[in-house]
């Protein structure tokens, strides 16, 4: 933890901060953060500290909005926000959106080595707990068990608990959340992971047949069965059964899960022979069986049975800085599939992606980013590929919404702004976020792309690292 950057533009604070360190700490200043977003673009810093007026204003958005640069730089790197004693609730506020700590000026050069100090025991926590997830994820997964959500943190933590016992899980979550992949992971960090994982869709099929599918069936049991059949869960003994949409359940086949739950028992269909079982239920539902079962459409006995170790997985929109992570193993998968090599998103279709509500959670995000892969003839995803509802059309934006009339001077302007900022948005692009080349490109001084470039939040930074990596 030797690169420090001081982000303000208090000259004497910002030499307070730096003489608080010898020579073998690299310190450096910038007054912008767009001068930050540069200097650590290029080599990143373990710890920022951070006028949060500066970033505020800068941003125009929130603590996590404004730092979400630099944590996808390098996620390690650790906030220490400068501030006031007159605005200390904001410096309050930004440590429970993400920062490590704060200082209030004037400060003392023992307090910022303090809290340096502090920042480093946090860092090795941080790697040690790290190495220790990764020891227990298997390799295959480990893409899987990245994510920077607090939420999403502690359903793995969850996941680490309870995977290695024989308990019932229950996952619950709206549709598309990924609640398929939590119980195969849940199944592969397991005692039974070399045994069978049988996954089943409750609600897929008629009940006759999915007494049958479950439990199986003796030969004559019913018209068309012509030989024995056993069942999915004589097909799992030893292992894993995933009971998805557990909640679609009829009365009658509540009952039967009951019986092999409770005695780890069952009969096949037209059979009298008890059959018994060692497997794992792992059960997923998008409905609230606690209303369920209020109601009295859900078994409460069977809800208990079921509701042993519940885990919410959390909506794709309550955890929005995943998602550029959910969208590189979706093209790394793709990538695989298809031999294409695409690299990424067009800002645009990531800023959008950050804004959409996701009612169809990861599920819509991956069926989305491979129509549009499947389209794509560039290495980056483009807008074109994606649907309108999605990233909005030019002419959308001379609408005011929600019913609201504009003037045609009013209009104009929206729509002179918009075209302004896809322009630059593209023109950077297309010259991989080097300034000087872009200015020449559209007959502009470099200072006034800067100024355009800051009037609509736009960063060389994500350009330049799409041309690292090309």
């Amino acid at each position: 933890m030797n690169r420090l950057l001081i982000l303000c533009t208090d000259a004497t604070l910002a030499g307070l901060i730096r003489s608080a360190f010898d020579e073998t700490i690299i310190v450096e200043i910038a007054n912008t953060v767009e001068i930050a977003l540069g200097l650590h673009e290029k080599h990143p810093f373990d710890i920022i500290f951070t006028d949060l007026g500066l970033t505020a204003a800068a941003s125009g958005i929130g603590f996590t909005e404004a730092v979400r640069p630099f944590k996808r730089r390098h996620p390690g790197v650790q906030f220490v926000v400068l501030t006031s004693r007159r605005t200390l609730r904001n410096a309050v506020r930004a440590v429970q959106s993400g920062a490590n700590d704060y200082l209030t000026y004037p400060c003392d050069a023992q307090e910022v080595r303090l809290v340096v100090a502090s920042a480093r025991r946090a860092a090795v926590k941080r790697l040690e707990l790290d190495y220790l997830r990764n020891q227990f994820w298997k390799t295959d997964w480990l893409d899987f068990t990245k994510t920077c959500n607090p939420g999403m943190l502690r359903v793995l933590e969850a996941l680490r608990s309870v995977a290695p016992t024989i308990a019932t899980v229950l996952l619950l979550g709206e549709t598309g959340t990924g609640k398929s992949l939590l119980a195969r992971l849940i199944h592969l960090h397991s005692l039974r992971s070399g045994r069978p994982f049988i996954a089943v869709h409750c609600g897929a099929m008629a009940e006759t047949l999915l007494d049958s599918e479950l439990y199986g069936h003796e030969k004559g049991a019913f018209t068309g069965a012509v030989r024995e059949k056993p069942g999915k869960f004589e097909m799992a003994q030893g292992g894993t059964i995933f009971l998805d949409e557990i909640g679609t359940l009829s009365p009658a086949a509540q009952i039967k899960l009951l019986q092999v739950l409770q005695e780890g028992t069952f009969s096949r269909v037209g059979g009298n022979e008890v059959v018994k079982c060692d497997v794992r239920v792992i059960a997923a539902t998008n409905a609230d069986l606690k209303q369920l079962t209020n109601e009295g459409r859900f078994r409460r006995d069977l809800f208990y049975r079921l509701n042993v170790f519940p885990i919410e997985a959390p909506p794709l929109r309550n955890r929005r800085e995943d998602i550029p992570q959910v969208v590189d193993v979706c093209l790394k998968n793709l990538n695989t599939q298809y031999g294409k090599n695409i690299r990424g998103l067009h800002p645009d279709v990531m800023e959008a992606f950050c804004a959409y509500p996701w009612p169809g959670n990861i599920r819509e995000l991956e069926n989305l980013v491979e129509r549009a892969y499947i389209l794509e003839r560039s290495d980056i995803l483009s807008p074109q590929g994606f649907p309108s509802e999605l990233i909005p059309s030019d002419a959308a934006v001379v609408s005011g919404g929600q019913g609201q009339e504009l003037t045609l001077a009013a209009a104009r302007s929206i729509a002179n702004a918009e075209f302004e900022r896809r322009y630059v948005v593209n023109l950077v692009a297309r010259n991989r976020g080097k300034i000087h080349l872009s200015a020449k490109a559209a007959g502009i001084t470099p200072r006034h792309l800067n100024r355009l470039m800051t009037r609509y939040q736009i960063s060389k930074t994500e350009y330049k690292r799409m041309d690292q990596e090309k």
